[in-house]
């Protein structure tokens, strides 16, 4: 009787966290605006606001990860959020994408993604088995959210308030 109630009390305390591990969500973003000729880029200043804005916006998400690839104007777009969150920040590469999806899926934990107006969509349809609408090289406000709980799945598209003239 006393190892049924060790039983059902260790199950009880052990059970909630392997449900919460389904429960996850992915934030997939393109660089902030990033300065014009050049190969490898800075941001703009309208770009620093931009990746402080994001920091701001995800302040409260729980993020556990941070990714990007490793362009400049990708790890700056990270850098606020990697700072403020005392995460280091990843690099992974744009052309496995299909790998990395994989590993985001298979790790459930919340996270940042920092890509280009290529490979963000392209990496959300991969995530999320969604048809995802290329972004235009003059977008950069769109915002990714895959939220994943019990199974399910959903894909929200959020835009940063932050407009630049």
């Amino acid at each position: 009787m006393i190892n049924k109630l060790w039983f059902f009390i260790i199950t009880a305390l052990l059970l909630p966290p392997c449900l919460a591990s389904d429960n996850f969500t992915l934030y997939l973003v393109r660089h902030a605006e990033k300065k014009p000729d050049s190969k490898n880029p800075p941001l703009t200043q309208c770009g620093k606001e931009r990746a402080k804005q994001l920091a701001t916006l995800l302040s409260a998400a729980k993020i556990k990860s941070i990714y990007s690839t490793s362009y400049q104007r990708t790890m700056l777009t990270a850098g606020p959020l990697s700072v403020q969150q005392n995460i280091a920040i990843k690099n992974y590469n744009p052309k496995q994408l299909e790998q990395f999806a994989l590993h985001l899926k298979q790790r459930k934990e919340t996270a940042l993604i920092v890509g280009h107006s290529n490979t963000t969509p392209q990496l959300t349809n991969l995530i999320s088995d969604e048809k995802v609408d290329a972004i235009s090289e003059n977008e950069y406000q769109l915002l990714y959210q895959v939220h994943f709980n019990a199974g399910q799945m959903q894909v929200t598209q959020l835009k940063q308030p932050l407009l630049c003239k």
